[in-house]
C-alpha cells in the first residue's frame, strides 16, 4: 500500500483515513506494508512501514528523501519543508518528487512479497503503477479526492490530470470514497463505472480529553470553519454567510482554523465586509486535542464545501456533539442523516440554518444527540470488508 502520511504526521484526512482503514483490514487478516516517502516515529503493531528515505535497520535501505505531502501543487513545492535536521528538497520539483517515488516504488515491488498494490490519491498513483509493471500484480487506486475537486472544478492541472488518468486506466480496480467523486471519474476522465467501487469513509476517534479552559471559550456563540483555506472548500461563501449571520446574531464570532492560498483572500473579503470585530484566524493546530476543544467550544461547524469527495472532518464535529451544517457537494452528505444540508452557492439557506441553531439551543441538542449517535455506529469494518472483498477478486482474476 502506498501513502504519504499516517498519524499523528498528517495534514489532513486522508492519513486519518489510511489509519482506519489499514486498522480494520488487519482486524480481518491482511497484512498491509505501507509505503511512506519519509521516515517518522510511528509506534504502529498492525501494519509493516517501509520508508523511501530509510527503513527501520531489519529491512533493506531505500535511499530517496521526499517532501510529498498531501494537497501539495506544483507551485505550493518548494515552500513546504519538513520539521527536522533532514529537511531538504530532493528533486527540484514536485513531479520529480512523484517520478522518485515511482522509481522507488518499482525497486520495492520487486523485492517484497505481496499479493495486490493499493495506492493512495495522486502522489502515488505511478508508484503504483511502476509496482505493477515490475511485479505483474494487480493494482487498486483509492481516489480520495481528484485535480478536479482540488481547483473546484475549475482548470485542473494538466500534468496532475494526467497522472490521474494514466492511473485510472492502468488500474485494475478503482476505489472512489463517495458516489459524487464516482460521478466525477466517469464524467471527467473517461472511466467505465464498472471498474469503480464506492467505499465511504468512516469515523474512528478519540475520546475526549478536558482540558484547562481555551481563551476563546469567552466566546458564548462561536461558528467555525477548521479546514484547508482553498477554493476546494468554499471559504468564500462562508464569509459571505457570516455577514448575514451577523445581521441577525450580532454577537456571534467566527473562528477559521486552518491555512491555505486563499488565507489572504479571506482576510481581505472580512475586511472588506467590515466584519473583522467578527473573525479570528488561528491558523493551522496540530495538536489533536486543541482540535477536539475548538469542536467542543462551536455552536455548530460549517463545511461549505463546493466539491467535497468526502469530508472526515464532519463526521469529526458529529462525534464530539457539535452540529454540522455541510455541503450537498460532499461525499458526507451521502451518509451523515443528522447533519443540515445546503448547497454551498446558496448563502441564504446556510444564513437561515445556521441562526436557527443559534437562536433555538433545543435545536442544536437534538442534532448534536442524534449525530454523535449516527457517528458511533459508522465504523470501518465495513469499509474494509468491501476492501478487503475487492483484494480477494483481483487475486482470483490473477490465478
Amino acid at each position: 500500500m502506498f501513502g504519504w502520511e499516517f498519524p499523528p504526521y498528517h495534514n489532513g484526512g486522508l492519513g486519518v483515513a489510511c489509519e482506519g482503514l489499514t486498522k480494520a483490514l488487519s482486524k480481518q487478516e491482511v497484512d498491509v506494508i505501507f509505503v511512506l516517502p519519509k521516515k517518522n516515529k510511528y509506534s504502529v503493531d498492525y501494519l509493516k512501514f517501509i520508508y523511501a528515505e530509510e527503513t527501520t535497520p531489519i529491512h533493506k535501505k531505500y535511499f530517496v528523501n521526499s517532501i510529498l505531502r498531501e494537497y501539495s501543487t506544483e507551485n505550493s513545492y518548494g515552500a513546504e519543508i519538513f520539521e527536522g535536521e533532514n529537511s531538504f528538497l530532493y528533486a527540484n520539483s514536485l513531479i520529480d518528487e512523484v517520478e522518485r517515488f515511482a522509481l522507488i516504488g518499482g525497486q520495492i515491488a520487486g523485492e517484497e512479497e505481496f499479493d495486490v498494490i493499493h495506492a493512495h490519491d495522486w502522489l502515488t498513483y505511478r508508484a503504483g503503477v511502476a509496482a505493477k509493471r515490475v511485479s505483474g500484480k494487480k493494482l487498486v487506486i483509492h481516489v480520495h479526492a481528484t485535480g478536479m475537486d482540488q481547483c473546484g472544478g475549475q482548470n485542473p492541472d494538466p500534468v496532475v490530470f494526467e497522472i490521474e488518468k494514466g492511473a485510472m486506466e492502468a488500474a485494475d480496480q478503482i476505489i472512489a470514497v463517495s458516489n459524487l467523486t464516482k460521478k466525477r471519474i466517469i464524467d471527467h476522465y473517461g472511466i467505465s463505472g464498472d471498474k469503480i467501487n464506492v467505499v465511504h469513509n468512516a469515523a474512528e476517534f478519540s475520546d475526549y480529553i478536558e482540558k484547562e479552559m481555551h481563551e476563546l471559550e469567552k466566546y458564548k456563540k462561536i461558528v467555525l470553519y477548521l479546514g484547508r483555506i482553498s477554493i476546494q472548500k468554499g471559504p468564500d461563501y462562508f464569509v459571505s454567510m457570516a455577514k448575514k449571520v451577523i445581521e441577525h446574531c450580532p454577537d456571534t464570532v467566527f473562528i477559521v482554523v486552518g491555512s491555505g492560498d486563499m488565507n489572504n483572500q479571506m482576510i481581505r473579503q472580512v475586511a472588506k465586509l467590515g466584519i473583522a470585530d467578527k473573525f479570528i484566524f488561528t491558523g493551522w493546530i496540530r495538536d489533536r486535542h486543541e482540535i477536539q476543544q475548538m469542536f467542543k467550544m462551536a455552536y455548530i461547524y460549517i463545511m461549505p464545501s463546493v466539491s467535497e469527495p468526502f469530508g472526515l472532518v464532519a463526521l469529526e464535529s458529529m462525534h464530539l456533539g457539535t452540529p454540522v451544517l455541510m455541503s450537498h457537494q460532499s461525499g458526507a452528505s451521502e451518509v451523515a442523516v443528522n447533519a443540515l444540508k445546503t448547497n454551498f452557492w446558496d448563502i441564504d439557506e446556510m444564513t437561515d440554518k445556521v441562526v436557527s441553531v443559534l437562536k433555538h439551543p433545543a435545536l442544536g441538542r437534538t442534532l448534536s444527540q442524534n449525530g454523535k449517535a449516527e457517528v458511533e455506529k459508522i465504523t470501518w469494518d465495513e469499509p474494509a470488508s468491501k476492501v478487503k472483498n475487492i483484494y480477494n477478486k483481483m487475486i482470483e482474476v490473477t490465478c
